[in-house]
């Protein structure tokens, strides 16, 4: 076991940039949204990441935009009946992927993420396993396109989550680089610890990024660390140690990350315990 890194999290906005940088992080993952995929957009978040490079910032991630309208960027939706919002999870990877590429980065595209909405996506498909192919075949692509710049996290949706043994042998198959969200997986298996220590041990060696994120294992609360019900002297030592991670925290102000601070303190705390126990 090593000790945990840095990584936070933020906008391409210089004064939540200049927020985190304070820290010295080891990682920085930029938050989208879909305003930020407009010519000069695109053009704002190339400049912010050349910006981080300059810190020495080593390690960086772009996360696709969650939202595009009223929709969250389900892989799922089908181009027949989402035109719209297939056409933008297209055009917005391919942009992201442009950048990757140019600057020698990583962009994370979800499987999924949760709700009624992505069950009524789901029902455009004959079944389930219909709908998980779909997923599959347009993830397969995306991570041709993408190669070393691109990974794919898991969710509470049907379609791409963790926690299911023969759900992630099927996505093992696919050999995908992943990032894996702890609190996604802690909600699917409904606040079972020993379920996501094997996720993490199933999935460790294919893992590239981690989201650390606390939950009670109910709904999607995004926690800060040591506040919900994971158990994290145990997915410490599952972690693959070669992977980078970040604290994907809700903040109570944006401009100001503490409680993603204070979460790494937490977890290094308890790194400290475990290697004196050793």
């Amino acid at each position: 076991m090593i000790m945990p890194m840095l990584g936070l999290k933020g906008s391409s906005a210089r004064q939540q940039i200049d927020d985190r940088l304070q820290y010295h992080p080891q990682v920085y993952e930029f938050y989208t949204n879909a305003a930020d995929f407009t010519p000069d957009g695109i053009a704002h978040l190339d400049n912010a990441v050349q910006y981080v490079q300059s810190k020495g910032i080593k390690h960086i991630v772009i996360h696709h935009p969650m939202v595009y309208k009223q929709w969250h960027s389900e892989v799922v939706a089908p181009e027949s009946s989402y035109p719209d919002l297939y056409r933008f999870i297209e055009e917005s990877t391919a942009a992201l992927l442009k950048i990757a590429d140019r600057r020698n980065i990583q962009i994370l595209v979800h499987g999924g993420y949760s709700g009624d909405e992505v069950e009524e996506m789901i029902a455009h498909y004959s079944s389930l396993h219909d709908a998980r192919q779909a997923v599959y075949k347009r993830l397969d692509r995306f991570a041709k396109e993408g190669g070393n710049h691109i990974m794919f996290e898991n969710s509470i949706a049907r379609v791409f989550a963790y926690g299911d043994p023969e759900q992630e042998d099927e996505i093992l198959s696919h050999h995908y680089r992943l990032a894996f969200d702890t609190s996604h997986c802690f909600i699917e298996m409904h606040g079972d610890n020993q379920a996501l220590q094997k996720s993490l041990e199933h999935l460790k060696s294919s893992v590239v990024h981690y989201h650390l994120v606390d939950s009670m294992g109910l709904t999607h609360d995004s926690l800060q660390l040591g506040t919900g019900k994971i158990d994290w002297a145990s997915v410490l030592k599952r972690l693959n140690p070669d992977a980078t991670s970040i604290y994907e925290i809700n903040l109570h102000d944006q401009e100001n990350c503490k409680e993603q601070v204070a979460s790494h303190r937490y977890l290094t705390a308890i790194a400290k315990q475990i290697q004196q126990g050793d």
